[in-house]
């Protein structure tokens, strides 16, 4: 045989365990919450850096439109894993418990919701939107647990008056003094003002999470069925996910690019303060850094529960442990903050 020979012999062997491993991969849709911001970035990393390739992933990453959109694309089967405001997911489980949803992995351990209002508008504590005007997209989450924030933040709602508007008009009009005050989360209410030229210093807000109603936030959920099929390819995703989430937490700046190849106009600078902000204020909480990221206390589980059972008037609420499982998450050592 000559040389030639088994140099070509010898590379058509070493081609058939990569072209085997290309094949092996898994698909994966998954889709986010919203248009791309700086938290996604976790993602956008695991990919870029080969997380996803090293467990055998082919994940397809799709942007949200909004976290009710996502719960519906999961549970109908469209995408496999989503990542949604998990307190949607109660009052969607409670009424199609023949397709529950699961949440895999807590991302954010405080929820983002808030009343972001600005200055002279005469709203200096939570309790003086009492009597004032308040927007929001009507059914949306932050509104929707507004009447549950009230009660434990002692806000008088009877005067209250509610003007509903397209999520894209809210924050424009809290700047055009239409409304005093709005519900939304922090981190995307704050920087559309921001990006709308109101000052940093005239803005005022009342995170939900850090004036009584402390619950969880946005998670990784997926069908309880698919799971039960696919409970490997969730504990991959889950894995690659937290990774995705050290290295944003390493590398921003990293993680901004990956987002800016995605998406050319998508402003770094911007979503880097944006991701800082959900960072602090809603991924490494004081809960986190002592029991790990992914750790769901059930106490706090069944508060989320309960607040949104008597939002949307939900007379058979699905129980914490049937919302939320450590099945697919990596042991608590791998886990530490």
């Amino acid at each position: 045989m000559t040389a030639t020979r088994r140099t070509l012999l010898t590379a058509a062997a070493l081609a058939v365990p990569a072209l085997h491993n290309a094949r092996a991969q898994t698909p994966l849709r998954f889709s986010l919450d919203w248009a791309l911001q700086g938290n996604h970035a976790m993602w956008a990393l695991a990919e870029d850096r080969g997380l996803f390739a090293r467990e055998n992933l082919a994940v397809r990453m799709d942007r949200g439109f909004g976290s009710g959109d996502t719960i519906v694309k999961v549970a109908s089967g469209a995408y496999d894993i989503g990542f949604t405001d998990i307190s949607g997911c109660v009052k969607f489980n409670a009424e199609n418990p023949d397709k529950r949803l699961v949440s895999i992995y807590q991302v954010f351990d405080r929820t983002a919701a808030a009343v972001v209002t600005m200055k002279g508008r005469g709203i200096e504590k939570a309790t003086d939107v009492a009597g004032k005007s308040m927007g929001a997209p009507e059914g949306e989450g932050s509104r929707m647990l507004f009447p549950a924030f009230a009660k434990v933040a002692g806000i008088d709602t009877s005067g209250i008056r509610w003007t509903s508007m397209a999520a894209n008009l809210r924050d424009t009009m809290l700047a055009q003094h239409r409304v005093d005050a709005v519900t939304g989360f922090l981190f995307t209410v704050y920087f559309n003002l921001v990006a709308a030229g109101v000052p940093e210093a005239d803005i005022v807000s009342f995170p939900y999470a850090e004036n009584g109603l402390d619950i969880y936030g946005s998670s990784l959920v997926a069908r309880a069925d698919w799971l039960a099929a696919n409970g490997e390819t969730a504990k991959k995703f889950v894995r690659a996910s937290m990774g995705g989430l050290r290295l944003l937490i390493a590398d921003p700046t990293g993680g901004m690019a990956a987002l800016k190849k995605r998406e050319p106009l998508f402003d770094e600078a911007l979503e880097a303060r944006r991701w800082a902000m959900t960072r602090d204020r809603s991924i490494i909480t004081p809960n986190v850094r002592a029991g790990g990221f992914g750790v769901v206390d059930l106490a706090r589980a069944r508060t989320l529960i309960a607040a949104n059972a008597e939002a949307y008037g939900i007379a058979n609420p699905p129980t914490a442990e049937s919302l939320w499982t450590d099945a697919y998450l990596p042991p608590a050592a791998d886990r530490a903050v």
